[in-house]
C-alpha cells in the first residue's frame, strides 16, 4: 500500500461571522479543477470552481451557501496562499501602452474592504415603506449569472439581496416571498430610489490589493486596486 501523505492543518477567520474554521490547503486533485475553469476563460465556471475547492478544503461545518461573496473570495485566497505559496503572479496590462507585465502579488496584504465600516443596510422609501438589505452570497450572483441584460441583472441583484420589506405595520420577510414577487417590487421603484440601493449594496465589503508597477515596455507608472477574486487570475 502506497504511502499517504500528511497534509497540515491551518485556522482562518470566516470575515462576516468572525468564526475560526480549520482548513488544508489545496494539492493537485482541487488545483486541476481550477485550472480547467481559468482555461475555459468563464467568469463563472472559476467561481463555481473556488466554491468547490473550498467545500473540500474548508474540514469545518459550514453552509457555503450562506456566505456572503467576499467571504468566498478572501477564503479563496487564504487558500491559496498556503497551496501555492504567498506570491502569485499576474499579468496586467500596462493603463498608458496595454503591453502585458508580469507582476507578483503578495497574497498576505490582501485585505477585505470595507469590512469595519458601519453601513446602514435599513433604507426608508417611503414615510410607510423601508427595506432591510443583506450583503450578496456567491451562490446569489451565480443565479444572477443567467440574465441576459444588465438592467437585469442589477434588478436581480437588488432582489437577492433585500432581507425584509416594512410597510406600515406589517414585516414581509423575502425569504418567506416568491422571487418574483420581489423582483416586482424592486422594478416598482423610481429612480432615486433604486440608485440609493445600489449605492448601498456598492459599499458592501470586497477583497482589495493596492497594485504599484512601472510598465517594462514603456516606463510608465502603474497603480491599480484589485477588487475582486477574478482580478487575481489576469
Amino acid at each position: 500500500m502506497l504511502p499517504k501523505l500528511v497534509t497540515p492543518k491551518y485556522e482562518m477567520i470566516v470575515p462576516s461571522t468572525g468564526e475560526t474554521v480549520t482548513y488544508r490547503p489545496y494539492v493537485v486533485r482541487e488545483e486541476k479543477i481550477l485550472l480547467i475553469a481559468i482555461e475555459s476563460r468563464s467568469e463563472i465556471a472559476v467561481e463555481k470552481a473556488v466554491t468547490e475547492i473550498i467545500k473540500t478544503c474548508v474540514e469545518s461545518p459550514i453552509d457555503i451557501k450562506k456566505l456572503t461573496t467576499f467571504d468566498i473570495e478572501f477564503m479563496f485566497i487564504t487558500l491559496r496562499s498556503k497551496s501555492v505559496g504567498e506570491g502569485v503572479k499576474i499579468n496586467p496590462p500596462c493603463d498608458h501602452c496595454e503591453e502585458r507585465n508580469e507582476h507578483k502579488i503578495d497574497l498576505e496584504k490582501v485585505t477585505v474592504k470595507n469590512l469595519e465600516d458601519a453601513i446602514d443596510k435599513h433604507i426608508k422609501l417611503t414615510d410607510d415603506i423601508s427595506l432591510d438589505l443583506r450583503w450578496q452570497t456567491l451562490d446569489d450572483r451565480l443565479k444572477e449569472s443567467e440574465r441576459e441584460t444588465e438592467t437585469e441583472t442589477m434588478i436581480n441583484t437588488i432582489a437577492h439581496s433585500i432581507e425584509t420589506i416594512y410597510s406600515g405595520e406589517e414585516i414581509f420577510a423575502a425569504k418567506d416571498v416568491k422571487l418574483k414577487e420581489i423582483i416586482n417590487f424592486v422594478e416598482s421603484l423610481n429612480s432615486d430610489q433604486f440608485v440609493e440601493v445600489c449605492e448601498v449594496l456598492g459599499k458592501a465589503p470586497a477583497l482589495n490589493y493596492k497594485m504599484e508597477f512601472e510598465c517594462e515596455h514603456c516606463g510608465e507608472k502603474n497603480e491599480r486596486e484589485l477588487k475582486g477574486l477574478i482580478d487575481f487570475f489576469t
